[in-house]
């Protein structure tokens, strides 16, 4: 009989430990997810808040590129850095565009949706794609909301924008 419980002992200090070990790796698990997604989120409005600088630095390569590429040549002999600036220019270029139709696709999204959404395309661009940047006090007066419901729209807004931006992977899956 000593011996059975003593079996029976170890089973179930055996399930035991596997079942905690599996908790631990599934809760793991959800906290990389979890940090993975807050990085697209982050990353979403680091594009929302640089937008008119990229914006910006894209508009002048059409004017400067060659003026630029030209002067560092004269600077530097190593066609790396040259290259280098090229493509980071080009990526900042292609980052704009697409940044534009996934702004431009969120915006019908929101005019297809309710009062609520609209106002929050509406906060989005006026704090961060109109040629006029508004504070969140301007913003706020002008929808009639609280200054606090400016940045709730604004969080509202990045999720989504963030599963635009990054596809599934901004799904926070349970």
């Amino acid at each position: 009989m000593a011996e059975m419980s003593l079996s029976e002992i170890v089973k179930l200090a055996a399930e035991t430990a596997a079942a905690a070990a599996m908790e631990q790796v599934a809760r793991q698990e959800r906290q990389k997810q979890k940090k993975k997604r807050d990085w697209r989120l982050r990353n979403t409005k680091l594009l929302l808040r640089h937008y008119r600088e990229f914006v910006e630095h894209s508009e002048n390569l059409k004017l400067t590129l060659q003026e630029e590429t030209d002067a560092l040549e004269d600077l530097y002999t190593d066609e790396l850095t040259v290259e280098a600036i090229k493509r980071s220019k080009q990526r900042t270029l292609a980052m704009v565009r697409f940044m534009q139709s996934m702004i431009e696709a969120y915006r019908i999204r929101c005019e297809k949706g309710t009062e609520e959404e609209f106002r929050r395309y509406k906060v989005v661009h006026a704090m961060y794609i109109a040629d006029e940047k508004l504070t969140a006090d301007q913003i706020a007066k002008c929808h009639f909301v609280d200054r606090r419901t400016v940045f709730r729209d604004i969080n509202a807004a990045c999720e989504t924008l963030s599963v635009l931006i990054f596809g599934v992977d901004a799904i926070h899956l349970e």
